[in-house]
């Protein structure tokens, strides 16, 4: 023990002494070389290289060599690492150390926009788009964080300041805790977006979509910035100047992913994508990115559900993420996604090693770890030539460990980062376990037994007479070690305090104090191995994992449905065509299209369905839907926001999508909210259940926007608090129509001379395509006299209004409407629910129809949706439409309105194979749709649905009696929490683009 205190007094010093080259030293200098030399360590320099007996040379930062037979040279010291091993420091590739958390900023609702900075200096215009951030100008090492850190192994972070939409430069940093630029190793080390505008005051962006259109429009600001000479803009010129860097992008859903790598691809970036540790549950999708992830570890608690009442509150997503989440890195090891792991999220810090260890018992290998933790954070840091293995000329970052990484039980010892040595747990001289042969007095000869793990020991003592063991109390701190143990069936009790010597055999030598207090010499020779008692080997219940479904909420699927040929037999069929109703008539659905319709048909190897008694139907359309949305349905943080697109936030996994199916609903025109003048783009989806977003969207489609009049609008009904947006007033609404579109063709003039020198304005080009045709407009829409004012203003401005939605005053103009062309979607009765439908009939849509207006009954809720047959019906009462009149509009007239009356709307040979077997006539409150073809795939069957309701109910059953088992072993648990629902309409102002609303969390 006296032979290691020079030696410890030797380090510290060359610890004190250390000095930055332009800093002053107050007093003498001192500059001599610190080499150590650490000999017979079993050296893992990277996964996969392993090296027994190794050597490692350590010459002030860096390393000067690695290998298993070098010989020392003078001038090193010496340090024997018998038993031990050597790793790589790990490398944390996202994590917030040393700079200060971000403050939420304001939400929108019904208060005050802020429309531009409040900031003073040449910023850009949105406080969300911060790129002249930098980390490392908030950088300062924090001590007690830093410690944390490096007694779990930690040597650099890329320290990140997690505020804004575009974020500015994060910082690579080590752990060396000296001074804070001596700490920074690379000071802007990557660019760094997400979804969250953070502290910015500015309204804009309120929603998801609001965030995704305000990053691609800065992309084409910057590009245009960087090409003209005439503005100053401090941000577009620090966005252009991390162009060069890495690129980053924080998620917390693996939906989010899909959004973010959509960017990336529009402007030929890869980013480097954080994720929200849910990445399994679109595996496939993940992997089609091509992007590298970060990936954390907080793995969700088991839930307390011992009262039934609480577990009752979780969804089968919750109790199924909390099950699977511990495999994430193992499925995306598996689908061969290149990852770094990180500390980030976690709770508590000493959770790391706990929740990594549970990682690789749930599939994850220990190479793969390893290189998630080293190399492949250096990688995507660009920083492989300084860290992330142990090579020569590399900084001297490693840890050394009492055994193998990842083993339970192994303790990290010492982490030296830059040649400094930190002692995250004190050394022992060597693992002590074994059998020991002594002599006590008053006692007698004796074995003790040291067994236990490494580090964690434990120990009893008998006597030679006698095989009664006795508990022995053991603390070892080095190669000093205590023990104290009371005899079975005496009243004395013994205390020992000894140290480890290096002789062969192993000897214990100290002093034994009896409880007189006398004390006298003692000591114990090695007599032999420790022997484990063979541990009885019990099936780990917690591997017994459930399958991903599709999509990952209630009703989903292990494995997506496929078409198949189908022949429905003997039917009613309803074909919306000049054949009108057919009766005992058959339908084949081949390949996804309807390939016959007529009596006696036959087809080899097709699904036979006796539809016998059944009618059958083309799916029903709903032309104003808001389902299947993330984080807002309105972005009306400004009166024209036609640079958002519903497109960009699709959700493939709302419920509503499977509820819809079972109401006979194929297809949802999906529309932007009803809270400004000109609103954001739509996105027209077919409803395959389990498919990811971009597969639910109606390839091939025209492209419409959404625009409203009315109270939302001009926003009559916030109160004092919104006297700042313009308009608000009904003429201010006409004069937005008027300015938009003039600007548009001014700009259609100027983007077409192709000279570099307009600036590509998403807003505009959203109008443009309007103004040629590519575009169409949807309008929400109540009162006479501004429908007859959007149609003025469109007649003198060169552009068409596609279809007025709601329109409940569309029988006072409906031969207006007619001779412009101009469709009518409304409500069947719906009327007296504020001042502007206060002249709303239930015969509206009858007199549209009879003035030959195309008109369509909409939902815009996502529960009448599921009866909009029902909704059809009542147009039979109010005013004596045919029955098939009265189909057509949910069915044939709305895919009309849409522009895809060519594929859909009606039970026609070669189109698309969306078709609804009713119990009943349709139109009847008694009919329910029994099976649901989306192209040809049955999406929806009545009597599957009771098997997968009864499946899901055991599979919710076994998960709580898990959750339950879980918490029977003193696992940590949280409280059951119902996860919150949002359902949208129009005038939905809540802000939730700051929240994270994980869909399974």
């Amino acid at each position: 023990m006296r032979k290691l205190l020079p030696f410890c007094f030797l380090i510290l010093g060359f610890y004190l002494l250390k000095a930055q080259e332009t800093f002053p030293v107050n007093g003498s200098h001192d500059k001599r070389p610190k080499k150590y030399a650490f000999v017979n360590a079993t050296i893992v320099a990277k996964a996969g290289q392993r090296a027994e007996k190794g050597t490692l040379l350590v010459n002030d930062k860096l390393i000067e060599a690695v290998n298993g037979d070098q010989k020392v040279p003078p001038g090193y010291i010496t340090i024997d690492l018998e038993g031990k091993y050597i790793y790589p420091s790990l490398i944390d590739a996202f994590s917030t150390y040393g700079v200060p958390e971000s403050k939420e900023g304001r939400s929108f609702g019904r208060a005050p926009q802020v429309l531009t900075s409040t900031k003073n200096g040449a910023y850009g215009w949105n406080e969300a788009i911060r790129p002249e951030t930098r980390a490392v100008d908030a950088f300062t090492g924090d001590t007690k964080e830093a410690e944390q850190l490096k007694k779990i192994g930690f040597g650099a972070v890329q320290t990140v300041l997690e505020d804004g939409i575009a974020r500015g430069s994060s910082a690579l940093v080590s752990l060396l805790g000296a001074e804070d630029n001596e700490a920074v190793l690379v000071a802007d080390v990557g660019a760094h977006y997400s979804f969250d505008k953070g502290s910015a005051k500015t309204s804009y962006p309120s929603s998801l979509m609001g965030s995704i259109a305000l990053l691609r429009q800065t992309y084409y600001d910057a590009q245009w910035y960087g090409q003209q000479q005439e503005e100053y803009n401090m941000s577009l010129e620090a966005f252009n100047k991390w162009q060069n860097l890495p690129q980053f992008f924080e998620v917390n859903d693996v939906l989010d992913v899909l959004r973010a790598d959509k960017i990336a691809k529009e402007f030929s970036k890869q980013y480097v994508i954080k994720t929200g540790g849910n990445d399994y549950q679109r595996i496939k999708e993940i992997k089609a990115t091509g992007a590298s992830l970060i990936v954390p570890l907080n793995f969700p608690k088991a839930y307390d559900v011992d009262d039934p009442y609480e577990a009752d509150k979780l969804s089968l997503a919750q109790l199924k993420h909390w099950e699977l989440a511990p495999a994430n890195p193992s499925f995306l090891e598996k689908a061969a996604v290149p990852f770094a792991l990180t500390a980030s999220g976690l709770d508590n810090i000493r959770s790391f090693w706990p929740n990594l260890r549970k990682a690789i018992q749930f599939g994850l290998s220990e190479e793969t770890a390893l290189r998630s933790l080293t190399e492949i954070p250096a990688q995507l840091l660009g920083v492989s030539d300084k860290i992330g293995t142990l090579e020569k000329g590399k900084l001297a970052n490693f840890i050394i460990t009492s055994d193998s990484l990842f083993k339970e039980g192994n303790i990290i010892y010492e982490n030296w980062i830059q040649g400094e040595k930190f002692i995250a747990n004190n050394v022992s001289t060597g693992d002590i376990r074994g059998e020991y042969a002594t002599a006590i007095e008053g006692y007698g000869d004796a074995k003790l037994v040291i067994g236990g793990k490494s580090g964690k020991y434990e120990a009893h003592i008998s006597t030679l007479k006698d095989t009664a063991q006795t508990k022995v109390n053991i603390n070892v701190d080095g190669d000093l070690l205590t023990m104290s143990f009371n005899p079975k069936g005496t009243k004395s009790s013994f205390r020992i305090s000894a140290y480890v010597t290096n002789e062969k055999p192993v000897q214990l030598k100290g002093d034994l104090s009896k409880m007189d207090g006398d004390v006298s010499p003692w000591s114990a020779t090695y007599s032999g191995a420790y022997v484990a008692k063979p541990k009885k080997q019990v099936k780990n219940k917690s591997l017994d994992l459930g399958k991903v479904i599709y999509p990952f909420t209630a009703f989903g699927h292990e494995e997506s449905p496929t078409a198949t040929t189908v022949l429905l037999k003997n039917a009613t069929v309803w074909t919306n065509e000049s054949a009108g109703i057919l009766q005992g008539a058959d339908v084949l659905l081949v390949d996804g299209k309807i390939k016959g319709v007529g009596k006696g048909l036959s087809a080899a190897g097709a699904k036979v369905i006796d539809a016998t008694g059944k009618h059958v139907t083309a799916g029903i359309i709903d032309e104003h839907s808001h389902i299947a949305i993330s984080r807002g349905i309105n972005e009306g943080t400004q009166s024209v926001t036609s640079e958002v697109r519903i497109a960009d936030i699709i959700n493939s996994e709302d419920v509503n999508i499977y509820r819809q199916l079972a109401g006979g609903v194929t297809t949802s025109h999906i529309l932007h909210g009803s809270a400004n003048a000109i609103g954001g783009q739509s996105q027209l989806i077919k409803l395959r259940w389990g498919k990811a977003p971009e597969e639910l969207k109606f390839g091939g489609s025209d492209g419409f926007i959404k625009f409203a009049l009315g109270e939302n609008v001009k926003q009559s009904n916030w109160g004092e608090a919104a006297k700042i947006r313009f308009p608000q007033t009904r003429m201010g609404v006409e004069q937005v129509y008027v300015d938009a579109f003039t600007r548009a063709k001014e700009y259609k003039v100027n983007i077409n001379k192709k000279d570099g020198k307009t600036r590509r304005d998403l807003e505009l080009d959203a109008l443009v395509e309007i103004l040629d045709k590519k575009r169409f407009i949807t309008c929400h829409s109540y009162v006479q006299s501004e429908i007859n004012m959007l149609m003025h203003v469109a007649d003198s401005l060169g552009f068409k209004i596609n279809t007025f939605t709601h329109i409940l005053e569309g029988y006072k103009l409906a031969d207006r409407m007619a001779a412009r062309s101009i469709a009518g979607a409304t409500f069947a009765d719906w009327w007296a629910y504020k001042m502007e439908v206060q002249e709303a009939i239930p015969y509206n849509a009858y007199l549209m129809e009879k003035q030959g207006v195309v008109t369509a009954i909409n939902s815009d809720d996502a529960e009448m949706a599921r009866r909009l047959n029902q909704e059809a019906a009542k147009v039979i009462k109010y005013g004596g439409l045919s029955e098939e009149e009265a189909w057509k509009l949910v069915t044939l007239n709305p895919a009309k309105m849409l522009h895809v009356d060519n594929r859909v709307g009606s039970i026609k040979v070669g189109k698309d194979a969306d078709v609804v077997v009713w119990s009943d006539n349709p139109l009847s409150i008694y009919a329910k749709a029994e099976k649901t073809f989306v192209d040809g795939v049955k999406y929806w069957d009545g009597e599957e649905d009771e098997k997968v309701r009864s499946s899901q109910k055991k599979e919710k059953a076994r998960l709580i009696a898990k959750l339950i088992e879980e918490k029977g072993k003193g696992s940590t648990t949280q409280k059951a929490v119902e996860k919150p629902t949002i359902v949208y309409h129009c005038e939905t102002l809540l802000e939730e683009n700051n929240d994270d609303f994980n869909h399974n969390q």
